[in-house]
């Protein structure tokens, strides 16, 4: 099994035919993902052929979903558009909208996030590497060799470079699916959310939470832990070099006196029985220790 997306998934690409949707499209198509259409106004009607696949674009998302029965789309809209491609996606009634697009101005996600919320929609990103469940289906711009094997592993990260780096770790031991849930100071999909689905998913044995600096996400994750999830939980959290009261990279990764600082968040991880790795490597081995503990048990 799998959470959020599976082979079953039928992809749409809002902004299939610019540079990035054309590229990411290619290699979702190759990581197996049934991309049914492509989604611009300017060009419905036409085909775009992709090695041996003759994908549809089509005019709206409604049109696309009618046509084809898509339940997924992902987002390569350039920002000034990216508010009104979702609110789009909403109102058509997708089920999933993977929004890859970086530098979405706060005041737009927010409003598409309330939007999406109301309609039913759920929202992975802004800013984000999208999603993969190794075997079925990659959403997204997650490199598909480094995570080509299903297996027990549940993944959600802030960071798409850590995404990447734990999944190149693990990958002889493969994953159920990976979240990246975008490091933006508003995101749709949050820790939470994906705890809660490994937690319900039975091919789900050890669950991997990567958080970064800023905010209180990872805080609230640890409180959601303690009280709804049984399975064993590994975290790493980046940013312990960081320096306190600065603006680090990622527009949420903002520091304030002792609050959102990589320490504080290990601590309320700890707390609640969570084993934080210091590097990610650590914390690949951390991994792959309490697998072997979990089966262990299960054997005996």
């Amino acid at each position: 099994m799998a959470i959020f997306l599976t082979k079953e998934s039928k992809v749409l690409v809002q902004g299939m035919t610019g540079g990035e949707g054309m590229k990411h499209t290619r290699r979702m198509l190759a990581a197996g993902t049934d991309v049914v259409g492509g989604v611009n106004p300017r060009k419905a009607g036409r085909t775009v052929d992709f090695d041996d696949r003759a994908v549809p674009v089509f005019g709206s998302v409604r049109e696309g979903m009618e046509a084809t029965g898509a339940d997924v789309t992902v987002v390569f809209v350039p920002p000034p558009f990216a508010r009104a491609a979702v609110i789009e996606a909403a109102d058509a009634g997708i089920g999933l909208a993977v929004v890859i697009t970086e530098g979405i101005p706060v005041h737009d996600a927010v409003v598409f996030q309330a939007y999406a919320k109301q309609r039913g929609t759920r929202i992975v990103g802004p800013n984000c590497p999208g999603l993969i469940s190794p075997g079925q289906s990659n959403a997204g711009i997650i490199p598909a060799d480094i995570a080509s094997k299903p297996g027990r592993i549940g993944l959600v990260s802030k960071s798409g470079t850590l995404t990447y780096q734990l999944m190149y770790e693990l990958r002889e031991t493969g994953f159920s699916s990976a979240v990246g849930i975008g490091g933006d100071p508003v995101v749709g999909t949050t820790h939470i959310d994906c705890l809660a689905a490994f937690e319900d998913d039975p091919d789900t044995e050890v669950i991997v939470l990567i958080g970064e600096i800023g905010g209180d996400a990872e805080e609230r994750a640890a409180a959601y832990i303690a009280g709804h999830v049984t399975k064993p939980v590994i975290g790493y959290i980046a940013g312990f070099t960081a320096p306190e009261g600065k603006t680090m990279g990622h527009a949420g990764a903002i520091v304030s006196g002792s609050s959102g600082t990589a320490e504080a968040k290990k601590r309320a991880l700890e707390a609640v029985g969570v084993r934080v790795g210091s590097t990610p490597s650590e914390t690949a081995r951390l991994v792959l220790d309490r697998l072997a503990m979990t089966r262990e048990v299960t054997h005996n």
